[in-house]
C-alpha cells in the first residue's frame, strides 16, 4: 500500500541551514522509490495554524518511506532542516 511523507514547515529560523538542507535532501532520494508530489508550491491553510510551506513525497510502502527517512544521506540532510526551521512531519498510507 502506497504511503506519503508529509512535511509542513511551521516557521523558518535560519535560511542558510535550509539552503544546505535543500542541496542535500533531493539527492538523498537516489536509490529510493520516492516520488515528490508537492514542493513548497502555492498553498492555503483551511484549518489550524498557518503553515509556511509543504512537501509531499510518495513511496510504495511505509517501510520504504522510513528506509529513506532513516537513510544515512537523509539523516545528514535532516540535521540542517532541524537547525533551519520548525516542521511537523508524518507518514500516512493510502486506502
Amino acid at each position: 500500500m502506497a504511503a506519503f511523507i508529509v512535511f509542513t514547515r511551521e516557521r523558518l529560523r535560519d535560511q542558510a541551514e535550509m539552503d544546505t538542507y535543500a542541496g542535500k535532501a533531493g539527492p538523498s532520494l537516489a536509490g529510493h522509490e520516492g516520488k515528490p508530489h508537492a514542493y513548497y508550491g502555492k498553498h492555503e491553510t483551511l484549518e489550524g495554524a498557518p503553515i509556511d510551506g509543504a512537501v509531499i513525497i510518495e513511496f510504495p510502502t511505509i517501510d520504504a518511506a522510513k528506509a529513506w527517512y532513516n537513510s544515512p544521506a537523509y539523516t545528514e540532510a535532516r540535521k540542517h532542516r532541524l537547525l533551519g526551521a520548525d516542521y511537523r512531519v508524518f507518514i500516512t498510507e493510502t486506502l
